[in-house]
């Protein structure tokens, strides 16, 4: 099984096979500020499981060991990649084409979510 997305603008596109490796909410203050949006959604991909399908995204090295994947023509985000994470890369989940099978599965930096967003889920949450 096959599942894409592409950016705003689609001049960037990925796709991967098979099923994630995880799939989650992540509330931390830097994804936050990256995506000006109280949470982003991302699931996890092995790296030998995925491609760009058109242009190669720019990357923002946001700190000593995190990547930051964006469109140079629209700004969209699209992946995370941290070397704590060395054989998988994050994909945002809000870019898929198809989002009928998607469902998180867990809260990420839960410890760092803004108080104004209700989260009425049952998610497990980490800190």
């Amino acid at each position: 099984m096959s599942t894409s997305g592409r950016c705003l603008c689609g001049e960037i596109v990925f796709e991967y096979e098979g099923s994630e490796l995880w799939r989650g909410h992540c509330h931390c203050e830097s994804c936050r500020r990256q995506t000006a949006s109280p949470l982003t959604t991302f699931m996890g991909v092995s790296n030998e499981r995925w491609r760009w399908l058109a242009q190669v995204p720019k990357v923002y090295q946001s700190s000593h060991d995190v990547r930051r994947y964006f469109c140079a023509n629209c700004g969209s985000p699209v992946a995370y990649e941290s070397d704590r994470f060395p054989d998988e890369i994050h994909f945002y989940a809000s870019l898929l084409d198809n989002h009928s099978n998607f469902i998180p599965d867990q809260h990420y930096h839960w410890e760092e979510r803004v108080s104004w967003l209700c989260v009425e889920d049952n998610l497990p949450r980490s800190q």
